[in-house]
């Protein structure tokens, strides 16, 4: 080998590995969860491999909470696969259907892991922004206000388009996409045979209507794959335990793609995660669950009420947008490199970090370059924290009064 050709740097990650973050609740499942997990351990068939497509329980358990919601009987064997978290679940299904060159649109700003997901199997990313609501830096809008261009999404799709990948309850924006919204996406999609990836995690935490896309009719249905997670709905993001719901001619193929990426998932948790599904409605944990969220909310964001900060009132999930154009940061103050040369909300993040101790993600990390000027006002707050928590988030973040300017 020459020397032109050694590796000059053979410990450099690949790009889709870099930059990862993760979300993170505030407090502990249910009782009635950590309960099950506890006795799954002492389960001799708990402690070894689950069939690939997920424990028998766990999927009869999905099928039976979900086929109200879907107006039908769902098969637990053909229409529904568990997967080691959602996010192994949308990347098993981009596995399993999208080969070297195939296009996925994916809306701005989106869930990071999205992209890597599309990228590994050869996949190219086509990017359509949420539009935020023209007057969001001067009043409190309606996080519905964030809206697509339908104009532009059907000009985003190609012959090679192969899927469009959906998140509703929306994260970070928490829109809730509509009826009327959904529709003409699906109708987009069956009109062009695109595939829909529909994450929604955030399902039980909704505080405006919400429908299912693949509900719509039957030719959306069959074009539809819906993802779930039990982290997210009993609040044990660390168990990794998500399912898709779908047809039978698209289960098998994101089933096969799983058995080859980590083959089976946590025996323990999923039984666990059964036992939550068996027993929600009879604990009242999904209205309980859903009033304590929507009460957190409200708590909190009377603090941007008390500072005059707008922001998006969100319709589901656990994060609230609040638009940071008032604020002005010291034109003296010292950022560094890595912080100094991103968009205006990633300072507004270092600096709240650093001098109020409050943490927030920059929403333009979840955009395009070309993009990112949308968002670059905003920061991105979670509510889902224990109420001491919140009110000392609060109590600090008063001290931004000194910072605002009312232009």
């Amino acid at each position: 080998m020459s020397n032109s050709s050694v590796q000059s740097d053979p410990f450099r990650p690949a790009k889709r590995v870099t930059g990862q973050k993760a979300d993170v609740c505030g407090y502990n499942p249910p009782k009635f969860v950590t309960d099950a997990a506890k006795e799954a351990l002492d389960k001799v068939e708990c402690n070894q491999y689950s069939p690939t497509k997920g424990r028998p329980r766990l999927k009869k358990a999905l099928a039976d909470a979900y086929s109200p919601f879907f107006g039908r009987k769902l098969n637990p064997d053909t229409e529904v696969t568990i997967t080691t978290g959602a996010n192994e679940g949308i990347l098993s299904a981009l596995m399993g259907f999208i080969e070297e060159g195939d296009e996925v649109i994916v809306f701005e700003p989106f869930f990071d892991q999205y992209i890597s997901n599309i990228e590994m199997p050869g996949g190219v990313v086509r990017y359509v922004p949420l539009h935020p609501p023209k007057d969001g830096s001067t009043k409190i809008s309606s996080a519905a206000d964030w809206t697509v261009d339908m104009e532009e999404l059907e000009r985003a799709m190609t012959p090679k388009t192969r899927m469009i990948i959906l998140n509703t309850p929306h994260n970070p924006v928490g829109k809730v996409f509509s009826r009327d919204e959904l529709q003409a996406i699906a109708d987009l999609c069956v009109k062009n045979n695109i595939l829909i990836l529909s994450d929604e995690v955030y399902d039980r935490l909704y505080y405006v209507p919400f429908t299912r896309i693949a509900t719509l009719s039957p030719e959306v249905a069959k074009l539809t794959l819906t993802v779930g997670s039990a982290g997210k709905n009993f609040y044990a993001t660390g168990w990794r335990v998500g399912w898709l719901i779908g047809p039978e001619h698209l289960i098998k193929y994101v089933s096969a793609a799983h058995t080859r990426i980590c083959y089976s998932s946590v025996s323990p948790l999923q039984e666990a995660a059964a036992v939550g599904f068996e027993q929600a409605d009879k604990e009242g944990f999904w209205d309980q669950s859903k009033k304590e969220m929507l009460g957190k909310m409200h708590k909190f964001n009377e603090i941007w009420d008390e500072l005059g900060l707008p922001y998006s009132d969100p319709e589901g999930g656990y994060f609230v947008l609040v638009n940071m154009r008032k604020v002005q940061l010291p034109p003296d103050y010292e950022f560094p490199a890595h912080v100094a040369d991103r968009p205006r909300d990633f300072k507004l993040s270092w600096f709240l970090i650093m001098e109020l101790g409050v943490a927030a993600v920059p929403p333009t990390e979840f955009y395009t370059p070309e993009n990112a000027h949308l968002a670059e006002d905003y920061l991105r707050f979670a509510f889902c924290k224990n109420d001491d928590v919140l009110e000392t988030a609060k109590e600090r973040l008063r001290s931004l009064k000194k910072y605002i300017q009312d232009s």
